[in-house]
């Protein structure tokens, strides 16, 4: 990619790194990153290794929506359609020729948490926080993904509590999640992982991705994600969501954060599994 790109390609023998470069605004997803990655895909396509990886360079994989790009007098199509291109990117990654692996560190929040659920796999350090957006300013975006790989009640869970996240063992146990490993041996593993899979001839792997692509599909994956943005637009409509911002604008983000905040839905029921609730 050129200089002063916000993403980077890295290309070893058997995998293609994707790896999101705006470290100094926490990975957010920008729509300059967003066509970068567009482009990067579709370039992987005939190019470079039989594996692409994707991952996030600084502290974390991303933040979410890059929040400085909010267009206030977007009309509601307008807002549709936003929505829509940005759930066509993830649905490319499911469509690719070549299998996609998605390795987070750090954080990885609001949209960013809804890319993995279209890649083939995903690995996740230990310490890693995915979750929903801390402020409710929209809604039925994120957590539909989410319903192929953990069900219902636990994509209920993620999406009724303001903020709420799992660490990287959970999320495996949830099965969001192919696998959990400590931080530091995030790369190794994915980059060891991609070795074995590239043993496989591509025309095999391509046809194995679509195979299992077409009994998810027929289980209704794609039927479910294809109303989303419909449904997020309609609630940034929604008079409460209009007052929020109207709150963001005048108080700044983190008093509003500070009234979100609190426990995830997996640290309240730790607390009474323990026992500790009145303790």
């Amino acid at each position: 990619m050129a200089d002063g790109s916000p993403l980077r390609i890295e290309t070893g023998e058997a995998i293609s790194w994707i790896v999101l470069d705006r470290p100094d605004h926490s990975n957010a997803f920008s729509t300059g990153l967003l066509d970068a990655f567009s482009d990067a895909l579709k370039q992987l396509e005939t190019e470079g290794a039989p594996v692409i990886g994707v991952r996030g360079a600084g502290r974390g994989f991303s933040a979410g929506a890059d929040l400085s790009e909010y267009n206030a007098g977007a009309t509601p199509m307008d807002d549709v359609a936003r929505l829509q291109r940005n759930l066509e990117r993830w649905i490319a990654m499911w469509r690719h020729p070549k299998p996609v692996i998605v390795a987070i560190h750090g954080f990885c929040m609001g949209i960013a948490a809804q890319m993995p659920s279209f890649a083939d796999i995903t690995v996740i350090a230990e310490d890693a926080r995915i979750g929903e957006p801390g402020i409710p300013l929209g809604g039925g975006y994120v957590a539909p993904s989410w319903v192929a790989h953990v069900g219902g009640k636990k994509a209920k869970e993620l999406a009724f509590l303001p903020g709420n996240h799992l660490d990287g063992k959970t999320a495996e146990e949830w099965g969001w999640a192919n696998a959990s490993v400590p931080a530091d041996q995030l790369i190794a593993c994915v980059e060891e992982l991609a070795g074995r899979m590239a043993k496989i001839p591509l025309p095999i792997l391509t046809m194995k991705k679509r195979s299992i692509n077409r009994a998810m599909e027929a289980e209704g994956f794609l039927a479910a994600v294809n109303a989303v943005a419909e449904s997020d637009a309609v609630l940034h409509l929604e008079p409460s969501v209009l007052a929020m911002r109207e709150r963001l604008g005048s108080e700044g983000l983190k008093p509003v954060l500070a009234d979100y905040r609190g426990l995830s839905s997996t640290q309240i029921f730790e607390k009474y599994k323990k026992g500790s609730a009145n303790g």
